[in-house]
This record gives C-alpha cells, sequence and structure tokens, in this order.
C-alpha cells in the first residue's frame, strides 16, 4: 500500500469513541492552523494583550503543536485503536491542564490557555463518558 492509501484506511465498524476522537482530531487541526495563519487571533478572538517582541512567531509554534495533536488524534481516532482513544483521555487530564493553567496563572496569553485547558479537559471528559458507556452496554 501506498503512503495515501494507508493514511486513507479505515476499520470497517468505528466505534462511536474512535470517531469523536477524529472529531476532535479535525477541531484541533482547525484551531492549529487558525494560530499558524493568524496568531492575531489571540487578540481578536481572546483578548489578549498586544504582543510584544516575537510573540507571534511562539503563537504560530503553538498553533504548529496544536495542528500536530490534532493529526495525531485524527488518525489515532481514525485507526479504531482503543488504546489511542485512552491515551487522550489521560494526557488531556493531566499534563494539559497542570501545564496550561499553570502558564495562564503567571499572565502568559490566560484567555487563551484557560480556553484551551478547558476545552480539552471537556473533550476528554466527553471521551471518557463514551468509553464507559461502551464498558457498561453489550
Amino acid at each position: 500500500m501506498s503512503l495515501i492509501e494507508e493514511l486513507l484506511a479505515t476499520p470497517r465498524n468505528m466505534s462511536t469513541m474512535s470517531k469523536y476522537t477524529a472529531v476532535s482530531g479535525v477541531m484541533y487541526l482547525a484551531a492549529g492552523a487558525l494560530l499558524i495563519a493568524w496568531p492575531g487571533a489571540t487578540q481578536a478572538l481572546f483578548r489578549e494583550r498586544a504582543f510584544v517582541g516575537d510573540e507571534q512567531g511562539l503563537v504560530r509554534v503553538i498553533g504548529m503543536a496544536v495542528a500536530v495533536i490534532g493529526w495525531l488524534y485524527l488518525f489515532g481516532g481514525r485507526s479504531g485503536a482503543r488504546q489511542i482513544v485512552a491515551a487522550t483521555v489521560v494526557n488531556r487530564l493531566t499534563f494539559v491542564p497542570a501545564v496550561l493553567l499553570a502558564l495562564a496563572a503567571s499572565g502568559v496569553f490566560p484567555h487563551l490557555l484557560v480556553t484551551f485547558a478547558i476545552l480539552d479537559a471537556a473533550l476528554a471528559v466527553g471521551t471518557w463518558a463514551l468509553m464507559a458507556r461502551r464498558t457498561v452496554s453489550p
């Protein structure tokens, strides 16, 4: 199979939680692309302060990181692997809020980072709920 065929291959019966993870990935890809293409979205959408120095480039790096995470969630979800789905819950409820909220508390783009921390945790809870529902139902 070619690289493109491998990327486009999906299991026959993707679970709801895998589809949810893939859709979350699309959301992350879009958010990352927005920050890469328009770093000023931090001021326009999140009412952050004006950039000082090279912060515009750093926002683009954040956008790239978010887009890469989205890419991995998209294809991890499309793979149908339950372990990928479970792994997204762990990092979204532990590392992401801990780092983003600590940075926001220190004054680094607080509106942007708190929004991402809340969104990420909410998506993790949604994934966890879908996982729990799958294990309870037949």
